[in-house]
């Protein structure tokens, strides 16, 4: 199975693993997220994708694994031009918005400083 995206996260904004905790969700940004924005996402360090990101691949959480579910249309776009995605936990068939790639969870991550997030085909 092919990695497709590998990134480190480099910063934690303080509302982020609120968002984890209240809404199944974590926003990922590349360096450079405007300031009302950062405060709600993991940055990181890379946006090299390297394939194409399609339901029955896996998001990889520091070696957790997250089928992924749905896709939105503009998560490939985002993610290489800002290194921005929105990951949802919610198992969703559907994919709710353009941004936001859905996988399905059994429990939630913990995302640090120098957490490894991977996709893979």
């Amino acid at each position: 199975m092919p990695t497709i995206f590998e990134t480190t996260v480099t910063a934690v904004g303080p509302e982020a693993k609120g968002m984890l905790e209240g809404a199944n969700m974590i926003i990922l940004f590349g360096e450079g997220a405007p300031a009302d924005l950062a405060e709600y996402c993991f940055t990181i360090d890379n946006k090299n994708l390297s394939g194409s990101i399609r339901p029955g691949g896996t998001v990889l959480i520091n070696d957790k694994s997250f089928p992924i579910t749905a896709v939105g249309e503009i998560v490939e776009k985002n993610l290489n031009n800002l290194g921005h995605i929105t990951i949802a936990f919610d198992g969703s068939k559907e994919g709710s918005l353009p941004g936001t790639l859905h996988v399905s969870a059994e429990e939630l991550p913990d995302l640090n400083t120098g957490t490894l997030v991977k996709i893979i085909d």
